[in-house]
């Protein structure tokens, strides 16, 4: 029989497991804490509880601890990219980014991709599996203990897409934010979906306050389908009205996120189609020069057509920014190193 995964249950749940285990109340505080605010490795270190305790623990219940399978660090910025191995063997990976309101996580949700999105090097081996809510803690956990320094920002923006691996997102955000735990604020988490519809309209009855970042990517179904092929189940008017909603419910700015390619869709008629498509919708422009991947013929646009592009939305009255490269030197884009990772181990 599989053992119940610990670290995946909220406070409550915790404490209805403690009760059925004979063990007084208070025992639920000392091992939520020892769990998620003290990061403990083992129930091996869990030093206030009686050995007796630990013991049972150990024969009922499941303990997640990812390991460092690989670290890059940035010469360029510090940015730091982790590879963690999973307990069945699989690979994920996370970024460290240090700015200067605060440390961001980038974290995985799940093991590869299915959504297909011709410029992330994340789908290019498929989907293997979902994380478990333990699983996308720890990845920031680990961070914090091995930086020293706390995270203050949390970005599901890694491999796979966090809608697709609904419940599991949920409880991690309410486990990540609870006051108990780490408690980062949820306004300080932002949630990626390349445009899962129904996703959104759920999310937005979840009664959190996090940003939702939509992958857009095309100002138009047509460049938009080239791009990315969820875009043949849901389309642009439908993904935007639902982005709309979780905003009308949250009163949560929506973030656009449009990776500029090359070619593809970073002209001026492409800047005035999406300057159209999103007026009037309560968003943030974020604009993301491509990180090329040698599996595609895709290339980052050029620093004169970026510029272009993000002044022609300013002019119309729209918030843009452009993203600030981080990690390039250590192969910093989504699905990257693992994809390499992964190679090497094949040719080994």
């Amino acid at each position: 029989m599989e053992k119940c995964d610990i670290k995946s249950l909220t406070f409550d749940e915790l404490s209805s497991e403690i009760e059925k285990q004979g063990e007084k109340a208070f025992r639920s505080s000392q091992v939520y804490q020892w769990l998620h605010q003290k990061l403990a490795d083992s129930f091996d270190e869990m030093s206030n509880l009686p050995l007796s305790f630990r013991e049972l623990l150990k024969q009922e219940y499941s303990f997640t601890s990812l390991k460092k399978a690989d670290v890059r660090i940035s010469r360029i910025d510090g940015t730091r990219k982790y590879l963690f191995a999973l307990e069945d063997g699989n690979i994920i990976e996370s970024v460290w980014m240090k700015y200067k309101h605060g440390n961001s996580v980038c974290i995985s949700s799940q093991v590869g991709c299915r959504m297909g999105c011709r410029f992330c090097a994340s789908t290019l081996d498929g989907l293997e599996r979902n994380l478990t809510a333990s699983e996308m803690l720890e990845q920031i956990y680990q961070i914090q203990k091995d930086t020293g320094e706390r995270v203050s920002n949390v970005v599901v923006m890694g491999s796979g897409e966090p809608l697709d691996n609904y419940d599991n997102l949920i409880r991690f955000i309410r486990l990540i934010t609870h006051e108990k735990g780490l408690h980062i604020s949820q306004r300080n988490i932002t949630v990626s979906t390349c445009g899962i519809v129904p996703g959104i309209y759920r999310l937005a009855e979840e009664g959190l306050t996090i940003t939702l970042a939509l992958s857009l990517h095309a100002p138009n179904d047509q460049v938009r389908k080239t791009l990315m092929p969820v875009a043949n189940h849901y389309k642009l008017e439908d993904v935007l009205k639902a982005c709309q909603a979780y905003f009308e419910k949250t009163g949560r700015r929506v973030t656009f996120e449009y990776s500029l390619v090359k070619g593809v869709n970073d002209n001026l008629d492409e800047a005035k189609a999406l300057a159209r498509l999103i007026k009037g919708h309560h968003g943030h422009v974020n604009l993301i020069p491509v990180n090329p991947i040698k599996e595609r013929e895709y290339v980052q646009s050029d620093k004169k057509a970026i510029e272009i592009f993000r002044s022609y939305l300013e002019r119309q009255g729209i918030a843009v920014t452009v993203r600030r490269e981080m990690g390039r030197d250590i192969n910093g884009a989504c699905g990257q190193l693992r994809k390499s990772f992964m190679d090497e181990r094949e040719l080994s």
